[in-house]
């Protein structure tokens, strides 16, 4: 007899889902238009970071789907996923940023996909079939109400973000280069 309630239940969950990611998007579609300023940025985390992407820079955010492994690629590009279709290169950034660090190029910080990992894809004006394999979405980040701290911005709870520009990333000779 629980079978019903557990399909209620599961059911709810996914309206709740869907309810949820149709607000964000909305309102990440409303930002991208107010104004041309970048006051809200989409706040992520990737390995230890925190990190502020432009609204204008992501796409989507998923789930993290099955993703297949393509042999002779460098350790951050965990392969390809099908998002809607299309099939999306998947990268770990966190690892990515920590093979450029010269101090501890053999120390990979790997981004955790636990529960609460997500996929979020490039915008399509970026020209790139590519998503940042995330441990958190945090939501919409109101920067321009942050306290500049050197490269780093500092929100009302103390906690220090990174802006990061996907734009520059995919201009990256390192970034291009997946294979070895």
């Amino acid at each position: 007899m629980s079978q019903p309630s557990t399909r209620t239940d599961l059911a709810g969950r996914r309206t709740r889902l869907r309810e949820y990611q149709a607000q964000l998007l909305e309102r990440m579609q409303s930002a991208r238009t107010a104004g041309g300023a970048r006051v809200n940025q989409l706040g992520v985390q990737v390995g230890p970071d925190r990190l502020l992407l432009d609204l204008t820079q992501a796409g989507e955010i998923v789930t993290v789907p099955a993703i297949t492994p393509v042999p002779l690629t460098q350790p951050w590009y965990l392969g390809l996923a099908n998002i809607r279709g299309n099939l999306v290169g998947i990268i770990d950034l966190a690892r990515y940023l920590a093979a450029d660090d010269a101090a501890q190029p053999n120390d990979f910080t790997d981004t955790v996909a636990g529960p609460d990992a997500r996929i979020v894809t490039f915008a399509p004006g970026l020209g790139f079939n590519c998503a940042l394999l995330v441990s958190r979405v945090y939501g919409l980040r109101h920067a321009a109400g942050m306290q500049a701290e050197g490269s780093q911005l500092a929100d009302a709870d103390g906690q220090l973000w990174t802006p990061f520009d996907l734009a520059a990333l995919v201009r990256e000779t390192r970034f291009l280069h997946v294979g070895f």
